[in-house]
């Protein structure tokens, strides 16, 4: 399968609005995996109704949060956007959009007074056993990073993953980085003819796995070949959506 064929396909799929295509199922299973990991309520069925209906149905002992519904549906809009903008090259600004548009209409008032949405982080955080970028150094690391892989001409699958691993290590907002640094990575794919691919909440601990083993000791192979089984997981979804269309 063409990753070109892939990528037309979401695109004019995304403008025309039908259902049950691939731009489609991939908005689904992007969206309720990518937040599930993150510790999402939300189940695949009430992800499809927010996306088909706007609205959701759950069972009469389920409480709903709506900061999970809020961020399932704003990482439909971000994956629109992301598509809309893939001829663009990567940079601050956009990353700052995609935060934003994640997290937007997601805070307390008083969460709203220090988070910043759409912008660096002003308080320290960290990701398991991983010290992160100070919030006063957040803007040179990642102008530093985009400048270094934007000069790599082609980019490699083992160079986005590599971008992955240096933005969550300087996890640079203070709360999404994991699920803005994962569209990166389907969009960095796509914009660079390789086949996308989502991390699926099943491989969550292989995924957490490779990112410690990554950072910490430099093994590169766990997460490596985590990404590469979900790739290897989209390229038959796409199969099964394109394989006769014309």
């Amino acid at each position: 399968m063409e990753v070109s064929r892939v990528k037309e396909a979401l695109i004019e799929q995304m403008n025309i609005g039908l259902s049950g295509n691939l731009y489609h199922k991939t908005q689904l299973d992007f969206a309720y995996n990518t937040n599930h990991i993150e510790g999402s309520t939300i189940t695949p069925d009430e992800t499809a109704s927010i996306y088909d209906t706007g609205t959701i149905l759950a069972n009469s002992d389920k409480v709903i949060v709506l900061k999970d519904v809020t961020e399932i549906k704003n990482h439909f809009t971000l994956f629109k956007y992301m598509l809309e903008t893939i001829e663009m090259p990567l940079t601050e600004e956009m990353i700052k959009k995609f935060h934003f548009i994640l997290k937007n209409g997601t805070l307390t008032d008083d969460e709203k007074k220090w988070f910043n949405v759409g912008e660096y982080k002003a308080k320290r955080n960290f990701v398991g056993n991983i010290i992160t970028t100070l919030p006063s150094k957040v803007a040179e690391d990642m102008k530093k990073l985009l400048e270094k892989y934007n000069r790599k001409i082609p980019k490699t699958f083992e160079d986005i993953i590599d971008f992955h691993v240096k933005f969550e290590t300087i996890h640079p907002f203070q709360d999404g980085n994991g699920r803005v640094g994962r569209m990166i990575m389907f969009r960095e794919c796509l914009a660079n003819d390789i086949m996308p691919f989502y991390i699926e909440d099943r491989n969550k601990e292989f995924y957490i796995r490779g990112m410690r083993e990554y950072q910490l000791n430099h093994e590169k192979t766990y997460l490596i070949d985590t990404c590469l089984n979900s790739q290897d997981n989209y390229a038959k979804l796409a199969e099964y959506f394109l394989e006769d269309e014309q």
